[in-house]
């Protein structure tokens, strides 16, 4: 083998967490990715706005700069790493990058679900390759899974635990039996929550990422717009120990589906069987399970976050385009697995065209006929019921917490027969509803 090619020289945009740890995990496997890539992969540039800071993390043998233009206008740089984060300049400096002919690596989930369509086209258009790995379930390789790995299957669902904090509070919420705002705090204290914490538990983080999955899987375009996403800061302590005591636990799922009508897309709390080993993932930990006709169910497991975790997709990618960096452009795999021009424009069910299974709990009169009302609206909207419970309420003795578990059904005919049923005087609180899925 020839050994005198020279290494391929990499920019980085961004030295934080994710960022130091790709410096580190390439400086260290150095010998190894040469034998894998076929040459060596160096970062002889980095651009952060602490240039002490980045200084620091890199040495004296790397160019620091605090324009990260003056990367993406350096001529030697083959490849631009973009771990800066967020829709705003990211975006300018990516389709900047991909103009000048340069390949880029991104962690930036929020960017490719909202304008991956431009991005990758854009691309496509320069020959060059934007590969992201990183921004889907830190270093589980999901997306070469769902772009090489399964390609001869037709992928029928996804269901992914891709939100480390979220889990985190959920397990703990669980364990401990403590309220949601409670365990938020302390996961801020041990770092797992930021000081904003919105995107991760209203759930856009995850939403971003199952937007990613669902293109990879269905061949549609990226339409983060068309997901419905719900968190789980309205989750209380009681819903998750009524599930428990049912056999379920209660995990923040991004699920996406393959129906005759269209594709679900949707976020949010559900009830899964705690039989099924996605429903024993705790901690920051990340899951996906992905259904396809040939293979069955296949389940990645591992850490969806952190900076040696998430340099691991990183370094991986850029192992990727240096092997591919000669490709003829048309003959690499393509970034959304599905062949330019084979994109279907398939809709995104609204939220109440879906079809799952429920869980409520309604705070009821405790008084004779009201379970009969109940299950009486139920039966009118066509959907049946698969248990009951019924279990005194913390409010008081003339309360009762109702819990119900129904078969699947359309969630708009549930969104009418809530309606009717908190019409109920009987009925004294907002009745809680959250999804059920088997994963069967």
């Amino acid at each position: 083998m020839n050994t005198t090619i020279k290494p391929i020289q990499v920019g980085l945009l961004g030295i934080g967490t994710v960022g130091s740890g790709t410096f580190k995990v390439l400086q260290r496997n150095q010998a190894e990715i040469r034998r894998r890539a076929g040459r060596g992969i160096e970062i002889t540039m980095v651009a952060d706005l602490d240039v002490a800071r980045a200084r620091a993390i890199v040495g004296p043998d790397v160019a620091v700069v605090d324009d990260a233009r003056r990367i993406i206008a350096n001529p030697d740089i083959d490849i631009v790493i973009e771990l800066i984060g967020g829709y705003g300049i990211a975006k300018a400096l990516v389709l900047e990058a991909i103009a000048a002919g340069k390949h880029v690596v991104t962690a930036n989930k929020a960017l490719l679900a909202v304008h991956g369509t431009e991005i990758f086209e854009a691309a496509s258009a320069k020959g060059v390759v934007v590969a992201f790995e990183a921004a889907v379930a830190g270093g589980i390789p999901i997306i070469k899974a769902l772009r090489e790995g399964l390609s001869a299957n037709r992928i029928e669902w996804i269901a992914g635990i891709i939100n480390g904090t979220t889990n985190f509070i959920l397990s703990e919420m669980r364990s401990k039996g403590l309220d949601f705002g409670v365990v938020l705090k302390e996961a801020q204290r041990l770092g797992y929550a930021e000081a904003d914490p919105t995107f991760d538990i209203e759930g856009v983080d995850a939403a971003h990422k199952a937007t990613i999955m669902s293109a990879l899987a269905f061949g549609i375009p990226v339409q983060f717009d068309k997901a419905h996403v719900e968190g789980i800061s309205a989750l209380q302590a009681a819903d998750i120990r009524y599930a428990e005591q049912l056999g379920y636990r209660i995990k923040l799922l991004g699920i996406t589906k393959r129906r005759e009508q269209g594709i679900e897309l949707r976020v949010h709390p559900t009830l899964i069987p705690a039989g099924r080993l996605i429903a024993n993932v705790e901690g920051a930990m990340n899951a996906v399970v992905v259904q396809g006709d040939a293979v069955g169910t296949t389940l990645y497991y591992g850490k969806g976050a952190g900076s040696e975790p998430t340099a691991s997709a990183v370094v991986a990618d850029l192992v990727d385009i240096t092997r591919l960096h000669t490709a003829d452009p048309e003959h690499r795999v393509p970034h959304l697995a599905f062949r330019r021009g084979e994109l279907h424009d398939t809709p995104i069910l609204p939220i109440d065209e879906v079809v799952t299974a429920f869980y409520l709990r309604l705070q009821v009169a405790d008084e004779k006929g009201v379970l009969a009302r109940i299950t009486g609206i139920l039966a009118d909207n066509d959907i049946s019921i698969d248990a009951v419970l019924q279990r005194e309420s913390a409010e008081g003795e003339k309360q009762t917490d109702l819990i119900i578990l129904t078969h699947d059904t359309v969630e708009g005919r549930m969104t009418k027969a809530l309606a009717q049923m908190q019409a109920l005087p009987t009925v004294l609180a907002p009745i809680v509803r959250i999804r059920k899925e088997e994963l069967n």
